[in-house]
């Protein structure tokens, strides 16, 4: 029987490494897994008391397409309280996931054909999702001299070498760390809107940044000029397998995304809305900080330990959990690399490969989520590895 065309999308790397390193665990190896970018605290303590407080009393059933508005109405508060930014609700979806985001926000901005611009390396589900919905896919080249960001000479040149319908850009970025200064996302956002193209800002990652000198720029503020911002309870707040994301969607695009969800998946997930309201407390915003806490003595410790790892250039980690660097001095491929780590060393980490179809065999990416303890036995792992090279 027939197989769709818009299937064969390239599985996640990522993925992949974190079953083989859990068959790795089950098989009784003590595997460090750094693959994956999942906080390994979980979800806060008032988010699951309120979870099992649901759980015994609530109606756990479908919920509005777009999420229950209470929910929607503390993410609009969260702008004001973060980004000093007023935010009608009723332009907020919640979604399941930031995945589901994505497919909701792509679904709704693009057609079959349309030409959607994003960084490489970046986020293999952009192009993936992207490709699967019958969008061509317009790769920059973003190196060091960008810092790993699309610049708006980039944006200039792709739309007058073959037009452009949109742009996807993430900051914090994963892999590679880096962060859009509140200046250079106005430009790129005058930009898109000069020319109509949608502009999809992914910030799941807000929250997690270590540097005062970039200060986190929402692309909620140019909504109104046709922007989709695309955020998360996963990263920040910890809560990944809750499956609970959010939209802030121009006007325009709020009944095409509303119409689509409820097509798509009826509604996200009621017991994940109603606890995830507790993230926006004192308590939880305070439990989200002291995981930020913990990530940036890992990224300290790692960056100190660097001329012993022999990884080298690494990108510049503003912020997420990431360290993206060059591996080339081994004389392996990232993908040997990584396979020879967790078979010889019990670490598992992510070939570049997964980021960047070009030159992503020279790099890998190290998610230092986990528990610092994890990352710190994870690096000495490696530098002793390196030395059996």
């Amino acid at each position: 029987m027939k197989v769709s065309r818009r299937s064969h999308v390239p599985p996640f790397a990522a993925m992949e490494v974190l079953a083989a390193a859990n068959a790795r665990r089950a098989a009784g190896e003590d595997v460090l897994n750094l693959c994956v970018g999942e906080p390994s605290t979980g979800a806060s303590d008032v988010v699951r008391e309120r979870a099992a407080e649901l759980l015994r009393t609530a109606d756990l059933g479908y919920t509005e397409a777009l999420g229950v508005p209470a929910l929607r109405a503390e993410i609009a508060t969260h702008y004001t309280r973060w980004y000093g930014i007023e935010v009608d609700p009723a332009r907020i979806a919640v979604t399941t996931g930031s995945s589901g985001g994505f497919v909701l926000a792509f679904l709704a901005a693009f057609d079959v054909g349309d030409r959607v611009a994003l960084a490489r390396p970046g986020y293999p589900a952009y192009k993936n999702i992207l490709a699967a919905l019958g969008c061509e896919v317009v790769e920059l080249d973003c190196g060091p001299e960008t810092r790993y960001q699309p610049t708006v000479s980039q944006l200039q040149e792709a739309y007058y070498g073959g037009g452009l319908d949109g742009l996807v850009v993430a900051s914090p970025a994963n892999p590679t760390g880096t962060m859009i200064t509140p200046a250079e996302l106005a430009a790129v956002a005058d930009w898109c809107a000069d020319h109509d193209v949608r502009l999809i800002s992914d910030e799941i990652y807000h929250g997690i940044a270590y540097s005062d000198e970039v200060a986190q720029a929402t692309a909620v503020a140019y909504t109104e000029q046709g922007a989709v911002v695309v955020n998360s309870f996963s990263k920040y707040w910890a809560m990944t397998g809750w499956r609970l994301g959010w939209l802030v969607l121009p006007d325009e695009l709020v009944g095409p995304v509303d119409a689509l969800a409820g097509n798509v998946a009826l509604s996200p997930p009621a017991l994940a809305q109603h606890a995830g309201i507790a993230a926006f407390t004192v308590e939880g915003y305070a439990a989200a900080a002291a995981n930020v806490q913990r990530y940036a003595a890992s990224r300290a410790a790692l960056l100190e330990r660097l001329p012993d790892l022999g990884w080298s250039p690494v990108a510049p980690a503003d912020g997420a959990f990431y360290l993206y660097g060059n591996i080339s001095r081994t004389g392996l491929d990232s993908v040997t690399y990584c396979e020879r780590l967790l078979a010889e060393a019990n670490v598992a980490i992510t070939p570049g490969t997964d980021f960047d179809g070009v030159g992503g065999r020279d790099w890998v990416r190290l998610s230092f989520a986990a528990a610092p303890d994890v990352v710190a036995r994870a690096t000495e792992r490696i530098i002793a590895w390196h030395k059996t090279l």
